[in-house]
């Protein structure tokens, strides 16, 4: 079941607890809200936190049924209770959590997928520390692809002052060697064909214009630096032309993120995660939107990670938590946001 519902609460899941994922949801119950958040948490690690930050905070349990009138007034937050494994102290990571971690997703991605929640949005976790825990973990957008039985794509996603920079990408949490051989034109083609998709159905754009990285330096100099682009990237770009898409490239990486290729651009498809994400990181670190495409879910996350020598400090930015709830609301009000990503 798709969970885009109206008026139906949004599942804020806090991350890794030794991080700042806790001190980010105690912040946004500082300020009135329009959308019903509700933290999957455990309850009193949020209240040891707002008691390290010396912020009030008053917690209202989540029953699940109505949920869509509860006060979202400045000092209360409402929780769906998941426990901890083991005692938190900010910055100390614990394997024994690494499965209160899971639990917290598998809340959301289920409640999302009975209606209970409209939209998850995900603070950081710490991949090392639930690899350690003898659980193999490569991230949320596999998570979730292996939760939900597809084949996400992942988009980050920012604002800068010549508009919105939308960035999507091939392959995600790969080593650098086994990049090439995950690029298939079965893969490329249906990356594509999410992307594009939902950038109309999603994000209201009618015909978007798509430029699409090489993968290897200068494209591959004519096959003189790699094959990938004449062998596979530039004929999946040809079948998909003529299907209708607008496609530029295969471009070299390095002259892609330009002005005079980006100004009329809708987003970018780069072949791997250092590729792309770094330049719009650059462009709009701690602004940034991360958005997974092709679930049957709404999820939206913030673009930077657990800070664990932050946690505790109140010295953090909330941007980035922000403007992933906007959009995840936007997108459970209208199935479609202005061109602009985050307010």
């Amino acid at each position: 079941m798709n969970c885009i519902q109206q008026s139906v609460a949004i599942a804020l899941t806090p991350g890794e607890p030794a991080g700042i994922g806790p001190d980010l949801c105690v912040m946004l119950a500082q300020h009135n809200r329009t959308s019903h958040v509700v933290a999957v948490a455990d309850p009193a690690l949020l209240l040891a936190r707002a008691k390290a930050l010396q912020l009030p905070l008053t917690l209202r349990n989540f029953d699940g049924i109505n949920n869509t009138h509860v006060s979202q007034e400045a000092g209360t937050l409402t929780v769906y209770s998941v426990p901890l494994r083991a005692p938190c102290i900010c910055g100390e990571l614990n394997t024994d959590n690494a499965a209160y971690v899971l639990e917290t997703l598998d809340v959301a991605v289920d409640g999302c997928l009975s209606g209970m929640f409209s939209a998850m949005v995900t603070a950081p976790i710490h991949k090392g520390i639930i690899n350690n825990a003898g659980i193999a973990f490569t991230g949320h957008t596999e998570y979730l692809a292996q939760r939900t039985g597809c084949e996400p794509v992942m988009m980050l996603a920012t604002d800068t002052p010549a508009g919105p920079l939308r960035v999507a990408l091939a392959t995600t949490h790969l080593p650098l060697k086994e990049v090439p051989s995950a690029i298939t034109p079965e893969t490329l083609e249906k990356v594509l064909n999410i992307l594009h998709g939902e950038l109309v159905t999603r994000f209201g754009i009618e015909e978007p214009h798509i430029l699409v990285a090489g993968l290897n330096p200068h494209a591959g100099e004519s096959g003189h630096m790699g094959r990938e682009e004449i062998d596979i990237i530039e004929p999946v770009l040809e079948r998909l032309r003529a299907s209708g898409m607008t496609l530029e490239g295969p471009l070299p990486a390095d002259t892609l993120f330009t002005p005079y290729h980006l100004k009329n651009a809708d987003a970018v498809l780069a072949m791997f995660h250092d590729q792309g994400l770094p330049v719009l990181k650059y462009a709009g670190f701690g602004q940034g939107i991360n958005v997974t495409l092709g679930l049957p879910l709404i999820r939206t996350s913030v673009d930077h990670g657990t800070a664990l020598d932050k946690a505790g400090t109140g010295n953090i930015e909330q941007g980035s938590l922000a403007a992933a709830l906007q959009l995840a609301h936007t997108l459970t009000s209208s199935q479609a946001v202005p061109k602009r990503v985050a307010s």
